[in-house]
């Protein structure tokens, strides 16, 4: 295994460990400049009375979520690269399960910028008096959240073979592996929550995130074991041959 090689995966760990931190911002971002702060459940009239109020700041969580679905796009390909020595079929199964997650996210961000095109009264929709547009932004709004739900399954299960690989690489703690999985678990049970217990109020994923969070200050500040993974990428090699 060449010196620049060693170099090039502690590199691709640094950037992964970033682009971790940055999917990490823009997430939180869309989550608090939008969804927490201005949405009223139940409350139509101040719900768009908050959108317009700071229609900015709508947008920016709006440009937010979707720079995280592109950053979550080459923080994946980033822990494919060091991954895939481990198991090529897991880490393919961990980018599938995330390409899934932001189509599906990007698609249901519609539902996200419908709020504005009826709050902002556009003639054609002159039809309407002003309780039913607002009632129609929050409606879609509403189908935002459970849009974000549905595609939550596949945020959730993208973490399965991410943590499956991390605790079998030997260059990671498998003890993040068995984190990564509980983290998985979590979100799969907020969406089977909201499903059949809408009127429970528990997230249990904001308990089993922990896992992402270590792997995310992990890669930035341990990297991986480089002896390890060489090794790990010489017997892939071997096998291949």
């Amino acid at each position: 295994m060449s010196f620049e090689t060693t170099n090039s995966i502690n590199k691709t760990a640094r950037i992964a460990g970033l682009l971790y931190l940055l999917l990490a911002i823009f997430g939180g971002g869309a989550e608090f400049l939008v969804r927490q702060s201005m949405v009223v459940p139940g409350d139509a009239a101040a719900t768009a009375a908050n959108i317009l109020a700071s229609e900015w700041t709508f947008r920016l969580g709006f440009l937010a979520e979707l720079a995280g679905q592109v950053v979550f796009i080459y923080l994946v390909m980033a822990l494919f690269s060091i991954l895939k020595p481990v198991n090529r079929y897991q880490a393919v199964l961990m980018v599938t399960f995330v390409v899934i997650a932001v189509t599906m996210t990007c698609l249901n961000m519609l539902n996200q910028f419908a709020a504005l095109f009826f709050l902002g009264e556009p003639g054609y929709l002159a039809v309407f008096n002003g309780e039913q547009l607002q009632a129609l932004a929050l409606l879609f709004l509403n189908m935002h959240k459970v849009g974000y739900l549905i595609a939550q399954v596949f945020f959730g299960l993208w973490l399965l073979p991410l943590g499956i690989l991390v605790y079998k690489s030997g260059f990671f703690p498998r003890l993040l592996g068995i984190l990564l999985v509980v983290a998985c678990a979590g979100y799969l049970a907020d969406v089977v929550i909201f499903a059949l217990f809408p009127t429970v109020d528990l997230v249990l994923s904001e308990f089993t995130f922990v896992g992402e969070l270590l792997l995310l200050f992990w890669l930035l500040v341990k990297g991986v074991n480089v002896e390890r993974w060489e090794t790990r990428a010489l017997e892939t090699a071997a096998q291949s041959a």
